[in-house]
């Protein structure tokens, strides 16, 4: 498949609400879609490491750049037979995993739009249904939380993600599990803690949670994999999952027992399919993770977890529970409670906006050969 031309979007997607987490708030999230095209047909990716280096080292305008510098050039042009073949030439570059993603996402709507094949037939999903989860971040109040905690379940959600930093952790956590004492809950912490924290997570699990998601730093597995010896709750990685070896080292130190794959945050889709056999091989459950990503980048998501090793509900959303207006369209909805179904159509289904993708961008470049 030769790559023809490959069109890059920074693009900033106004939320309904800020986003607070243990990393700081959010209101707008900057993105990098990517186009590209073969022939007539074109492709589209999206990768969404955010507006600032505060999840991972990367960051939206660093991505952009790196990808109309030294990425995009190395494959347009190009006839990439395969999304080894895509990886193998990027290999060269170092780390910059959310960047190699937004190619490589672009890449398998493309391949699947020219098989005619909605892109999950092709990643090989068992089932198109697919299990979603209730997030939420910090509020302005624990009584605002438990309200649209309430909400939630009573909508058919299988669980409910919290954040949890410093100053919104034990007594919301008590509150919460007061209120709903039988409810699916797990906490996302966004490597907001220490080792030298570890007496607050044993006392956690009394609350008897699904999981703790990253308390510890974005790069780190060993004091992960001490702190799980501590407690008994499960430790899931996020941040520190950044490619199929760093997973593989994780499973060999036993650092966790549940594994977050989030495309963009591994370097795409080809990588992410490798962790989840990986873990799959192992024993290890997995569960798709998000970005806030637009449709475009959910959509991605959304087929690769209809693999079957993704057994824990999924962070997928509609696209009405972040944004007002989706930059793509169709825009991503609710198949029954606390499910969805990737669209049938080929590719991912799903195309951005032409005035909204106008409206929304900071800076567009054009790779040709």
């Amino acid at each position: 498949m030769r790559i023809d031309q490959i069109d890059l979007y920074h693009v900033a997607m106004p939320l309904v609400a800020p986003w607070r987490t243990a990393y700081g708030d959010d209101a707008v999230v900057e993105s990098v879609l990517v186009r590209m095209v073969s022939g007539g047909l074109v492709g589209w990716g999206e990768t969404s490491p955010l507006a600032g280096p505060t999840y991972s080292p990367e960051w939206a305008g660093g991505v952009f750049a790196t990808l109309r510098r030294w990425l995009a050039p190395r494959i347009v042009g190009q006839d990439v037979l395969s999304a080894a073949d895509l990886q193998q030439r990027l290999a060269i570059f170092k780390g910059n995993p959310f960047a190699k993603a937004g190619l490589d996402l672009a890449w398998w709507d493309l391949h699947a739009r020219c098989q005619g094949q909605p892109l999950y037939r092709i990643l090989g999903g068992t089932s198109p249904i697919v299990a979603v989860g209730a997030d939420f971040g910090v509020q302005d109040s624990v009584e605002i939380l438990l309200d649209k905690m309430a909400t939630a379940l009573a909508a058919g959600y299988p669980r409910v993600k919290l954040k949890f930093r410093p100053g919104w952790d034990l007594p919301m956590l008590r509150a919460v599990r007061q209120r709903f004492p039988a409810a699916a809950i797990h906490i996302d912490c966004n490597s907001g803690y220490r080792l030298e924290d570890a007496r607050l997570f044993q006392s956690i699990d009394e609350f008897h949670l699904a999981m703790i998601e990253q308390p510890l730093a974005h790069d780190d597995l060993l004091d992960h994999a001490a702190l799980q010896r501590q407690i008994k709750t499960p430790i899931c990685l996020d941040e520190s999952i950044t490619s199929l070896d760093r997973a593989r080292q994780a499973l060999e130190v036993r650092a966790c027992r549940y594994v977050n794959v989030k495309p963009g945050r591994v370097g795409g889709l080809t990588v992410a399919l490798a962790i989840h056999d990986l873990c799959r091989g192992q024993g290890v459950p997995c569960w798709v993770g998000g970005m806030l990503e637009s449709a475009i980048g959910a959509a991605h998501c959304l087929a690769l977890a209809t693999l079957p090793n993704f057994t824990y509900p999924n962070d997928i959303f509609p696209s009405c529970t972040y944004y007002r207006e989706d930059l793509a369209e169709p825009p991503l909805e609710l198949s029954g409670p606390g499910q969805m179904r990737p669209i049938e159509g080929p590719g991912i289904g799903t195309v951005p906006n032409p005035e909204r993708l106008r409206r929304m961008t900071l800076e567009h470049a054009e790779v040709v050969p």
